[in-house]
């Protein structure tokens, strides 16, 4: 098992303020966070002096749990803290007064019931948010949501910073397949909504490119469908970016989000974007995709339909989507969580100790 380490990632001969970002251990492919906040601190400006901390164990098990508890709070003496997301019992080893804590969205509470749901609720959400100094969520559906399931009295230390776009992720121009359009299906999960999204595209003239694992189930309906798809699997940055350069549309009809990323990386590459019409998915679009009703099948195909016959849409889409996906850029998320660690100092109970 490897070992906890702090990474050198700043130096300043006289940096005003130090932030010790504390991330997960990352399971397998569950790097979206990992990935969000490279960005983040890669513009973040250069009175912030910061090193990151990855606990040593995957958080499985209580023994595990425990030990990044203990490495946590030996790392977080002494600086600014922030909690990048997915670990927030980490928040009950570290000095509440000096703590920013991200909460990317409430998914697990909604799956969960009773007991189990509860200690999640407590450990996870409940006591983490009231120990931090300051919370941020990634959009306002999500903070809304978070004081649902905590308390209502948690909006004034709750704040909304939204992700941002990879610098990777910028304009390719590709001609629409006027014979077999592709669009693409990112995620697999329960609130990815696969299935309702084949049954809509049945007996349509294009194709369906999914990216994540696709079990039996789903591929069993897939094939029920007469669809002609692919299913590319989980993919790492290059094969991702790729995949949105060379399908014609994305189709993201999802259920419930956090935030909803695939939207702006498809935006930034110049796709037309197909979402719903709830949770956050509205606030990540703007007015850049069309939207649609996740739970209605004829919403979401009288939207594919619009899409592959109106060329004049298609471009209104594009055009609006590269409005709408600047105000998602690295160094404006960073700017806003600078403001958030300058707050934080400048409060008359903050102090660093040694």
């Amino acid at each position: 098992m490897p070992r906890n380490f702090l990474s050198k990632a700043s130096v300043l001969s006289d940096p005003r303020l130090e932030v010790l970002f504390i991330q997960r251990r990352p399971a397998g492919a569950q790097v979206s966070i990992e990935r969000l906040f490279e960005q983040v601190r890669a513009a973040l400006g250069r009175e912030i002096s910061w090193e990151t901390h990855v606990s040593p164990f995957a958080s499985r098990g209580l023994l595990p749990r425990l030990r990044n508890l203990w490495a946590a709070w030996r790392a977080g003496r002494g600086r600014i803290c922030h909690i990048a997301g997915d670990v927030h019992y980490l928040a009950l080893a570290l000095p509440g007064n000096q703590l920013v804590l991200t909460i990317h969205d409430c998914a697990i509470l909604h799956r969960l019931r009773g007991w189990r749901r509860e200690v999640v609720r407590c450990l996870w959400f409940a006591w983490p948010v009231r120990r931090a100094a300051l919370v941020t969520t990634i959009s306002e559906a999500t903070r809304e949501d978070l004081c649902r399931w905590i308390s209502p009295d948690l909006h004034h230390k709750v704040r909304v910073i939204p992700n941002c776009v990879r610098s990777e992720f910028v304009a390719t121009p590709k001609e629409w397949d006027t014979g077999l359009p592709v669009f693409l299906q990112v995620g697999t999960g329960w609130n990815k909504n696969l299935q309702r999204v084949a049954e809509a595209m049945r007996g349509l003239a294009c194709r369906l490119w999914i990216v994540g694992p696709v079990d039996d189930l789903q591929r069993a309906f897939l094939e029920s469908c007469g669809l002609d798809y692919k299913c590319l699997g989980r993919l790492g940055d290059d094969e991702l970016l790729h995949a949105y350069q060379h399908c014609d549309a994305l189709v993201f009809a999802s259920l419930f989000e956090g935030f909803g990323l695939p939207i702006l990386e498809a935006q930034a590459t110049g796709r037309p974007v197909i979402t719903s019409q709830r949770s956050s998915m509205p606030e990540a679009a703007g007015d850049g995709a069309l939207f649609v009703d996740p739970e209605d099948v004829a919403s979401i195909r009288a939207a594919v339909e619009r899409v592959m016959a109106d060329s004049s849409l298609r471009l209104s889409l594009v055009e609006r989507g590269f409005q709408n996906v600047r105000r998602f850029q690295p160094a404006a998320v960073a700017a806003a969580y600078e403001a958030i660690y300058r707050e934080l100092a400048d409060r008359p109970n903050h102090r660093v100790q040694s």
